[in-house]
């Protein structure tokens, strides 16, 4: 079993209870494919860096799982069937990769902190 991590874009145009519900659909299928779910995150509603069918915003959505490389190809079967769906990528994770998102998870690289401590510092050392 490989370790994979895929990003999709929903349509902007769904609600936030259509939104989960289409995300939930999708790791049903990797759940009925005996795939090992790691990781489900939202990233909620961005802007896209061009527009895509018109539209200038989508849903983000992660879900990082282990799985059979066939798995692969029956969720991206399904993210093609769904109209929601504007783009999706699947990538598999090498170890830095894996020990990356591990990490993340534990919040290790939340830069609002770090920023924050940077300002102060150097306020501190402006005062002196």
């Amino acid at each position: 079993m490989k370790n994979y991590e895929t990003v999709f874009i929903l349509n902007p145009v769904l609600s936030e209870d259509q939104m989960k519900d289409t995300v939930e659909k999708f790791v049903k299928v990797l759940k009925n494919a005996r795939a090992n779910v790691i990781n489900v995150e939202h990233w909620g509603l961005r802007k896209l860096a061009y527009p895509i069918q018109r539209k200038s915003t989508g849903f983000y959505n992660l879900i990082e799982f282990s799985a059979n490389p066939e798995v692969v190809n029956q969720l991206e079967t399904e993210f093609r069937r769904d109209e929601s769906v504007m783009r999706f990528l699947t990538v598999t994770l090498d170890k830095y990769a894996l020990q990356y998102n591990e990490r993340r998870r534990k919040g290790e690289f939340n830069k609002k902190d770090k920023t924050s401590q940077k300002t102060r510092k150097t306020e501190e050392e402006l005062a002196e």
